[in-house]
């Protein structure tokens, strides 16, 4: 009996791990997507983000949602169309980005909330944080490392740059590989996880 119980604990720290990577494998898979088709990935957020707000519409005609929770809702969806405006660039100082953090809190802080008091199904539950809360943002994530596959426009030469920091170019390929988005934190997990060759070649 004891026997069969420690390989179900087994299994499931098995299947944790598995899950897990193949997590990782399609979050790494969608942030090259999103590097090589930055135009596509801008209109596939834009029809997600249209997609949340019909639902929001929805919820308010045919659900007896809170008012409160469709109006940070929308607001929510209509600052991620303002980041749109500038992507794949994002400042995080920005009145969209900030508006947006916002909303995530609150709008997380209402579905609680209300789910907390109020007993619905667990599917649903979860269609509702997947749909209005999580798809957007999540999508915005991914595509934090786009960013880092855009040559840069702005050609002027700054009051700092040395003399050989003028061919815009060169000094984008040179400083490509400090990139911070999320491509960029698989790449470096696989480098220091994964052997290199030369690691093979001692053997």
């Amino acid at each position: 009996m004891w026997f069969l119980y420690t390989l179900s604990w087994i299994a499931t720290v098995l299947q944790v791990c598995f899950v897990t990577m193949a997590i990782a494998a399609g979050l790494y898979y969608l942030a090259e997507l999103v590097e090589e088709f930055t135009a596509v990935a801008a209109k596939a957020i834009r029809y997600m983000v249209l997609l949340t707000l019909a639902t929001y519409i929805g919820l308010f005609l045919f659900e007896n949602m809170p008012l409160s929770m469709i109006v940070c809702g929308i607001v929510a969806q209509v600052s991620h169309l303002a980041l749109l405006s500038s992507f794949p660039f994002f400042s995080f100082s920005s009145p969209a980005f900030l508006v947006s953090m916002l909303m995530v809190l609150v709008n997380h802080y209402l579905a609680f909330s209300f789910f907390g008091e109020n007993y619905f199904p667990f599917s649903e539950v979860m269609a509702y944080f997947t749909i209005c809360m999580w798809l957007v943002p999540f999508s915005f994530f991914v595509s934090l490392s786009a960013n880092d596959n855009v040559l840069p426009t702005h050609t002027g030469r700054s009051s700092y740059s040395s003399p050989g920091e003028d061919d815009v170019v060169s000094n984008y390929f040179s400083k490509k590989q400090k990139g911070v988005g999320l491509l960029s934190v698989f790449n470096s997990i696989k480098d220091s996880v994964t052997p290199s060759k030369s690691t093979f070649k001692a053997f």
